[in-house]
Parts: structure tokens; sequence; C-alpha cells
């Protein structure tokens, strides 16, 4: 706006222009002696040219063309006055144009009076007092904020002196994180702390290192990845409200959690022999599973059977005193009688166990029965049962039916005469 106020008056600040600084064509005094683009600007020629374009601007007329107290002097200091009104008035202007902002969206702006906080403003235009008497700064409290903790830009670009650690277990991890965080209140996010940035990456280093040194290794290097991101996230935060930062911890990534590199090797080799280890276990617990519970069996099976046992002797052993003093107590009463059945019950249990047949040879009975069909299939099963043992093999005929009938039938008859005898005496 000036320079087109300058052009509008018509002045030409060049030092190529040959007329610069003369005075005009009919002022014949100036142009004595002198060649044409000889000499210095005439400064007091400038000032008056340019008095009389600025009259001429304004509607006035050099009526006094005279030198220093003529009426053409008052003409020439009222438009230097005027000149100099344009001048600060546009000055003015641009000084108070200067307090003019813009905030955009998702930002805040932040308006100190001499450094003092004197308002907050939100999106849109606004205005301030211009400097020095205020100032403004703008805060994108919408922006999601990045801290990098044990590395830059890249996780191979690691920073060891972040990055190396001390656990529980006195081992030593190198992790690499991330922290993103955005800002809730920008009053407190720039006057309540210097280096905001480096702020936040320092309080995340503090908590990962507190939280990794209540950890053991392996806790932190396989499962418990999850809960010592979550437990750093809200360490931070505690932090940073006690810190009045201004600012909310919306998520802690791990990037990289493993042994120093000085050591990967040996921790490699220790991790697999770990494994080894736990598969051997594994291997023992089973055979033990399978060993254990099959010999307890067996040992309850031997316990049952051996329980079994005496239980049967005991219960045999008392069965049989029990009947042995009945039957005294029968053979008290009648001894011939108890004696007869004694014998009897005897003989039919040999009897009924053998394969012999007793005939009597005082009967005059004519016919003989003899159950040979059952002999033979006793014999048959005899040979089956001993066959499948240990191969086929023939059994011998009893002496006893090789014989004649009628030697069996004699020596049964005298064995029972001889028996009868005994009873007699």
């Amino acid at each position: 706006m000036l320079v087109s106020l300058l052009k509008r008056v018509g002045i030409k600040l060049t030092l190529n222009d040959p007329r610069w600084g003369r005075k005009p064509e009919g002022d014949n005094k100036a142009q004595e002696g002198k060649r044409p683009g000889e000499g210095p600007p005439d400064l007091e020629q400038m000032w008056r040219d340019f008095n009389a374009r600025l009259n001429r601007l304004f509607g006035q007329k050099n009526k006094g063309g005279g030198d220093g107290g003529g009426p053409g002097y008052g003409g020439e200091m009222k438009g230097a006055g005027a000149t100099a009104g344009v001048v600060a008035a546009i000055i003015l202007f641009i000084w108070l144009a200067s307090g003019a902002f813009i905030v955009q969206e998702g930002q805040a702006g932040v308006v100190t009076t001499f450094g003092k906080l004197s308002r907050t403003t939100g999106a849109g235009f606004n205005w301030r007092w211009p400097y020095p008497f205020q100032a403004h700064e703008t805060v994108n409290v919408s922006q999601v904020r990045t801290a990098e903790i044990g590395y830059r830009s890249n996780v191979k670009n690691k920073r060891p002196q972040e990055a190396l650690m001390l656990t529980d277990d006195e081992n030593i991890i190198d992790i690499q994180f991330a922290v993103q965080y955005t800002l809730k209140n920008p009053v407190d996010w720039l006057f309540n702390n210097r280096d905001q940035d480096e702020t936040v990456r320092q309080v995340a280093e503090t908590s990962i290192r507190e939280v990794v040194g209540k950890s053991k290794m392996d806790f932190v290097l396989y499962e418990g990845r999850e809960k010592v991101a979550n437990d750093v996230q809200m360490l931070m935060q505690t932090i940073v409200d006690r810190y009045a930062l201004g600012a909310v911890i919306t998520n802690v990534t791990m990037q990289g959690v493993q042994p120093p590199e000085q050591v990967q090797s040996s921790f490699d080799d220790a991790v697999k022999a770990g494994q080894d280890r736990e598969r051997a276990k594994n291997e023992g617990q089973a055979y033990a599973n399978d060993v254990i519970p099959r010999a307890r069996g067996n040992a309850s099976r031997l316990l049952q059977e051996a329980e079994a046992y005496r239980s049967m002797v005991t219960e045999n052993a008392t069965g049989n005193a029990s009947r042995f003093n009945q039957v005294l107590v029968e053979y008290q009463k009648a001894p011939g009688v108890t004696r007869d059945r004694l014998y009897l019950d005897t003989m039919q249990q040999i009897f009924t166990s053998a394969s012999k047949v007793m005939v009597d040879a005082k009967s005059n009975s004519n016919l003989l029965y003899l159950p040979l069909d059952k002999l033979i299939a006793q014999s048959a099963a005899n040979a089956a049962a001993v066959g499948s043992k240990s191969g086929p093999v023939t059994m011998p005929v009893p002496a006893e039916a090789a014989a004649p009938i009628d030697q069996v039938i004699q020596r049964d008859s005298r064995s029972r005469e001889s028996s009868r005898d005994r009873e007699s005496r």
C-alpha cells in the first residue's frame, strides 16, 4: 500500500535518473555552470518536488513559488505534515494488522501479555495486541505424538544407553518401545515444563526401568510383554499428572525385547538347554504317570487277593472246626451210626471223582452195566486238555480197564470183605 501511494505521488527513488535532485528546467540559476548529470543531488529541490506533488494530490496549489518565508513555504510545511500523517496512519494500520492470527481446526491458541498468560482461543480468526504488548502461540492438541525409547526412527538404529536395563534376577535385557500421547491442556503443556518432548521421553525411560526392575527376565521376554506395557502406561500417566504436563498417554508399544547382542548366542544356548530340560521332565513325568498307576493297581490287586485268601482260609477253618464240633456231639450220642455215616460220606466223595466200577460179587445179579461211554468221553477230555498244553499226548488205559472183568470183580469183592472184617473188629 505504501509503495502504491508513493507511485501515485510520483516519487522515483532511483539514482540512475539524471534529473534526480535537480531543479526544474525553468530554474536557470541551478543550471548555470553545471553540465547535465554532474554534481550531487539537490536535497532541497527533492523536498520541494515531493511537497509539490503532495499538494497536487490533495488539491492544493503552490501559489507562492518563493523561498524561505514566502507564502509557498507554509504550504510546503502543511503538505509535509499531511504526508507524515498518512505515513503514520499506514504504519499504525500495519502494526495493528500484525496482531491478527488464524488458529486451525484441532489447534488451540494461547495469548500472553508481556509473557504472562492472558487467554486461550479456539479455532478460527483471532486478534491480539501486536508486539511488544502481546504474543501468541498455537498448540496442536489433536496430533498423536510419539516418543521413541531405545531407538530412533528405526529399530536397527539403537540407543544402548536407553535400551539396556537390569531385571529383578540380575540379567540385562535390550528393550525398544514407543509411547504415543496427545495433549489435553495446552496451557499446562506450554508453561509447566520446559522441553516437553524430552520430558515425556525421560518419564517413559524411568517407568520402563522401574517395571522391568521388578520383573524376571523370562517374564519380560515371553509371557509378560502385554503386562509390562500396561504397567508402563499406567505409571507414565501417574508421573505425567504429577508433573502437570497436560498430556494423556494413549498407548505403549513394545518394538523389541531381547538379550544384548553380545550374549545373544549364549542366551540361545541357555534357552535350548532349558527347553531340553523341560522336555526331559515331561517325558519322565509321562513315564511316571504310566508306571505308577499300574504298579499301584497291581499292588492293590495283590492286597485284595491276599485278603480274600486269608478270609477264605479263615472261614474254611472256622467252618471245619464248627462241623467237627457238631459231629463230635452227634458221635457222643450214637457212635456206631455216626461212624457209618462218616464212612459212607467219605466213600461217596472218593468214588465221585474215581473212574472205577465197584461190583457186588455176592449178589445174584446177571446184568452188569458199565458206563463205557462216560469213561471214553472223560479220557478224551483229559487227552485234549493235556494236548492243548504240551502237544498231543496218548493217555494210557488204566490197568483196571484193561484187565478182565472177572478179575476186577473178584478184587473188589475181596477188598469189600476185608473192610467189613475191620468194621466188625
